[in-house]
């Protein structure tokens, strides 16, 4: 199979872009941010980011036989002295998405862009897990899904790979529209429109507004949007495409789904009807929050023509995410990992998981800061005490300044509850408590750094 290759003729078609050395120029068949990841054939651009500048390991990149280097235009009197091929351009960072966007064209391979206020790291690990039964697909790994994130994971992308799963993210209007101009998805989902980062999107409308770019311009160049029609928003944003696949629990949808059950680990058995045909599985990630994340999944895969039996072998591939509802088991003590991130609908989802799951196992919430919500964050975080008061939880522990609204909001439906404002404070108490037969949820903002707490009782119960 051929590689794919960046010829010299690509980066004189860049925008800003100037070539000193093109006589020396060889086709590139890679490219790195990193310089400690240097390939064969590689091109280095120099990105100035918070803590290093690229511009700074030009030399040490050159020392491993780089084959290029792309810099910034006023850093070129320090590189004068290079004998290989400088591309420079006026901000690297803008034009490394150029160069992904000229490599994305070379893929021979469906594109599924993913973004979402909840579950979509989790949804994009289904549909690839899924997919990979019949098709080599490639996928964003990490965090890898912001302005840097996006276009390193389509360069990452190799001719062989037939199906590229792409995580796009957003804390800021204009971030969804700008990755999606480079992904270019054939196929577009939003998991769904909730209250992440309304700090700097306003309201759901305006999350609404950010991240519909993806589908808008999936639709403009001939691709096919997925709605949630369980969501309010979404579902009135889909009546103005044309070209849609619905899916959902509560409303009529080409994909219309039922839970069947909760077993005691809280795993769910999903009958989805499609069509006249039916398909029922019982799966191996727990809470309803992920039966929605797979009915989404299904949809894409049914769209990609795979047959039921595909998909159930792709079931088998299916595994937790790190620190998204990842149930850990140590002897009579279940511990619910959910440190990555929280967002009021995501808080939601876990604690609703948290009171499924070991009926007659004590239930403990352990609780942190959500960020980015804002002057809604007071509100929204008294609400998640509310509905904690309506879930039968034994012990509730908050930490943090946002915190306190959700113990505040507390009743006596709660028989133990405390709020710490150090989380040393907070795990030096879990360490001294009685954990036996207990589910222990943890969760809070990625800035909160839940996992050490997990850190500290996973020693504990060892």
């Amino acid at each position: 199979m051929k590689k794919i290759k960046l010829t010299l003729n690509d980066f004189f078609n860049l925008p800003d872009a100037e070539i000193f050395n093109p006589d020396k120029f060889k086709d590139i068949l890679s490219v790195s941010i990193d310089s400690r990841k240097i390939g064969k054939n590689c091109l280095f651009i120099a990105i100035k980011g918070e803590r290093f500048d690229g511009h700074d390991f030009i030399k040490e990149v050159v020392k491993k036989k780089v084959s290029a280097v792309m810099i910034n235009k006023n850093q070129l009197k320090r590189f004068s002295d290079l004998e290989i091929p400088i591309i420079s351009v006026k901000d690297t960072t803008k034009s490394l998405g150029d160069v992904a966007s000229v490599w994305r064209d070379k893929l021979n391979a469906k594109v599924i862009g993913i973004t979402g206020s909840a579950g979509k790291t989790t949804t994009k690990e289904i549909i690839a897990a899924i997919l990979s039964v019949r098709y080599r697909v490639h996928k964003t790994t990490g965090n890898n899904n912001n302005h840097i994130g996006v276009p390193l994971t389509l360069l990452n992308a190799k001719a062989k790979h037939q199906v590229l799963v792409v995580e796009q993210g957003t804390n800021h209007f204009g971030e969804i529209k700008y990755t999606a101009l480079i992904s270019r998805p054939d196929l577009a989902l939003i998991t769904n429109i909730g209250y992440s980062h309304i700090e700097f999107l306003k309201d759901r409308n305006g999350v609404l507004k950010e991240k519909s770019e993806l589908l808008k311009i999936a639709v403009k160049n001939g691709g096919v949007a997925f709605i949630n029609n369980d969501d309010d928003l979404l579902k009135k944003f889909g009546r103005k495409l044309k070209s849609k696949i619905t899916f959902g629990f509560n409303d009529f949808s080409d994909y219309k789904a039922k839970l069947l059950d909760v077993d005691k680990s809280g795993r769910t058995t999903i009958l989805i009807s499609y069509g006249k045909k039916k398909f029922q599985a019982r799966l191996p990630i727990s809470g309803e929050q992920n039966a929605k994340n797979f009915l989404a999944a299904f949809a894409i895969a049914k769209e990609l023509g795979l047959t039921d039996k595909q998909v159930l072998k792709g079931l088998k591939r299916i595994k937790s995410v790190s620190k998204r509802l990842e149930i850990k088991k140590f002897k009579d003590t279940v511990i619910i990992n959910d440190s990555y991130n929280a967002n009021p609908d995501s808080m939601k989802a876990s604690l609703s998981l948290l009171s499924k799951i070991k009926p007659s196992y004590k239930k403990i919430a352990v609780l942190g800061d959500m960020f980015e919500l804002g002057k809604h964050s007071k509100k929204l975080h008294s609400e998640i005490g509310w509905f904690i008061n309506e879930l039968k939880l034994n012990e509730v522990y908050t930490v943090g300044k946002f915190s306190e609204n959700i113990f505040k909001s507390l009743n006596g439906r709660v028989p133990v509850k405390k709020h710490f404002s150090e989380k040393k404070n907070l795990i030096d108490s879990l360490r001294k408590s009685d954990l036996k037969k207990s589910v222990v949820l943890i969760k809070g903002s990625r800035g909160m750094k839940m996992e050490e707490i997990y850190s500290a009782l996973e020693e504990k119960l060892k």
